[in-house]
């Protein structure tokens, strides 16, 4: 049975609020600036895409990821009409690394910190009422994790609806890890580039509300989930598997019953990171053959950076945005695509261009290889 999304929040380095962000993603605004959370001088990256909430640079304060969440939550529930009162609808998050800053902060700074607050359910109740709250840190692809998870309590009739989320924040550890295995540090995101040299992270949350279809449901729909996939390869801690991104598209695809000719728009993961890129377009190319020229491409995180756990999510929170208006964000940044990816009908103009867009394909990758791939369609179709 159709599942249909009838609400959405989202908060970003680029704006606050669904349709902010969308519109500062189609103008081809960055969210990037220098390093506002912590000393960049024990860094060779100086930059990210950080919500600049704090009192001051430099100065930071804990508990900044949930507060997003619960806007981004606020924000999907009011629209779909749920208001304030959750108790009893189901909440899933997906994230990467839970309120982690907050724990750098409470042992570096000694700054309190309740570690109950880790999972955010306890900030979930306190806001909502919602008493079934479940957490899933899931590396970069959780929030899909969780969209699955959800869409299979709406099949099984388990639920009638379901509020799904991701969130991440920045943190000191992550960053210093990345910046390590970067050869050269970046200073941006530059997805599917040649001259592309790793990943930058950045804040942000994402929500939908997933309703089942049923007879007489009220319109406005912002679109429709036709299917999810997500496997885990586990091939290796950091380097992807095309073929294990292959077999996910391919599934995504299988259970929406579509081809691949017959998708009209494709949010790239695009970290641009030398192996994930590669392998991402590798897969891309197999799965979608002599098709693979017909659906625009984009990958927002060259505006975004990496919002790890909420990504998935808010990639696929803008393709429902452009499929109802034919709007798609630019990927900033690519001028040269790399060899894997040179087939691609990259979206690369900023501006308002109009295109007739009915099915989108999301994907969502993570470490460990942990894949996700979403297939969303209009919904008047």
């Amino acid at each position: 049975m159709s599942q249909l999304v009838t609400g959405a929040g989202a908060v970003a380095s680029v704006g606050e609020g669904v349709d902010e962000v969308f519109r500062a993603l189609c103008a081809g605004t960055s969210g990037l600036n220098p390093l506002r959370g912590f000393d960049p001088e024990r860094y060779r990256a100086r930059h990210a895409y950080e919500i600049d909430d704090r009192p001051a640079p430099g100065h930071d304060i804990p508990g900044r990821a949930t507060e997003w969440l619960l806007r981004a939550v606020g924000e999907a529930a009011a629209q779909a009409g749920l208001g304030e009162d959750l108790s009893e609808v189901p909440v899933l998050v997906g994230t990467g690394l839970r309120e982690l800053r907050s724990a750098e902060l409470a042992w570096r700074d000694g700054i309190p910190f309740d570690a109950g607050r880790l999972h955010f359910g306890t900030a979930l109740r306190r806001r909502f009422g919602a008493v079934r709250t479940h957490t899933f840190a899931g590396a970069c692809s959780a929030s899909l994790y969780a969209l699955a998870l959800s869409s299979d309590l709406l099949a099984g009739g388990a639920e009638d609806t379901v509020v799904v989320a991701g969130v991440d924040t920045l943190t000191e550890s992550m960053y210093g890890l990345l910046d390590r295995v970067n050869a050269e540090p970046p200073d941006r995101v530059r997805p599917f580039d040649r001259s592309r040299r790793g990943v930058l992270m950045g804040d942000g949350a994402a929500a939908v509300v997933l309703r089942r279809e049923e007879p007489g449901t009220r319109p406005g729909a912002l679109g429709r989930l036709r299917a999810v996939s997500m496997n885990c390869d586990a091939r290796h801690v950091t380097a992807p598997d095309a073929q294990g991104i292959a077999r996910a598209v391919h599934e995504a695809q299988w259970r929406a019953g579509v081809k691949p000719g017959d998708i009209d728009l494709l949010l790239l993961h695009g970290t641009g990171t030398q192996l994930n890129d590669t392998a991402e377009a590798t897969a891309i190319a197999e799965v979608f053959g002599p098709d693979v020229r017909r659906p625009l491409m984009t990958a927002i995180k060259s505006m975004t950076g990496h919002t790890s756990g909420g990504s998935g999510l808010l990639s696929l929170i803008v393709a429902l945005k452009s499929l109802a208006s034919g709007r798609v964000p630019p990927t900033l940044g690519l001028t040269d695509p790399l060899p894997e990816a040179a087939a691609f009908r990259f979206v690369r103009e900023r501006g308002d261009g109009q295109a007739d867009l009915c099915v989108a394909q999301i994907d969502a990758f993570g470490f460990g290889g942990v894949n996700a791939v979403a297939i969303v369609e209009r919904a008047d179709r």
